[in-house]
């Protein structure tokens, strides 16, 4: 499998340490560069590609607009000197944030995930393979099957968790800490000494708060840190 590849960037010396990176992947094929926008987006109207590495400060149609423009959406890579846009690229649905001058080991963090990605997505069989899931006691002889994909909060109810999933609540004679130590620490995260929450689940962080599934979260001051990292981490390496 190879990945086509497009980088569009105002700059001649990024785009040629792109082109340098991506020619050391032999899963990835880089098929043009673009110094604006606007020629990127004549390109794609008749061209398929699998991804874009796509800076954001460019004259003209800068990298968000361009993206918001994309009605057909390749998996988007931003590449940027600047930290502080990665919030914005994750609600425009860019699947990775690389800061310039871009390491090598961190772009191929990023094209590593995105390959996985790809590969799980032309599975045929991926639909077969039993998804991660636990089982819980939710009374004294019954056993609840829960997939982890679909666990979106868990509440500390003192020697009792809530476990809310996309279709029902489920009441469990556990601590907080021992069930959060359970669950896969790349998909979960501890931001409260009352809720542990799904990463993929928050749709939006602001200040010492955090949005899951329309409800606003605090942010415990000790994990505030940690968590911002985490969420923005899990998007952007």
């Amino acid at each position: 499998m190879q990945l086509r590849a497009i980088v569009i960037d105002d700059e001649p010396l990024a785009i040629n340490v792109l082109k340098n990176y991506i020619g050391q992947v032999k899963e990835l094929e880089l098929v043009e560069t673009f110094l604006n926008a606007i020629d990127a987006s004549s390109y794609l109207q008749s061209n398929e590609v699998d991804i874009v590495f796509l800076d954001i400060n460019m004259p003209i149609l800068d990298g968000f607009d361009f993206l918001a423009s994309l009605q057909t959406k390749p998996m988007v890579v931003i590449t940027t000197a600047h930290e502080e846009y990665a919030l914005k690229s994750f609600e425009l649905e860019a699947i990775g944030y690389l800061v310039k001058p871009i390491p090598f080991p961190r772009f191929l963090k990023t094209v590593n995930r995105i390959i996985g990605l790809k590969k799980t997505l032309n599975n045929p069989l991926r639909d077969q393979v039993e998804k991660p899931h636990i089982f819980v006691k939710v009374d004294k002889k019954k056993l609840q099957k829960i997939y982890l994909n679909e666990i979106s909060v868990v509440e500390s109810l003192k020697d009792y968790i809530r476990i809310k999933t996309n279709s029902d609540k489920y009441i469990v004679h556990k601590t907080l800490s021992s069930f959060t130590e359970e669950l896969p620490s790349n998909n979960f995260i501890r931001i409260h000494r009352s809720f542990t929450v799904a990463i993929d689940k928050v749709s939006v962080v602001e200040g010492n708060s955090l949005e899951v599934d329309g409800i606003r979260y605090t942010i415990g001051r000790s994990y505030l840190n940690d968590v911002k990292n985490r969420i923005l981490n899990n998007f952007i390496t």
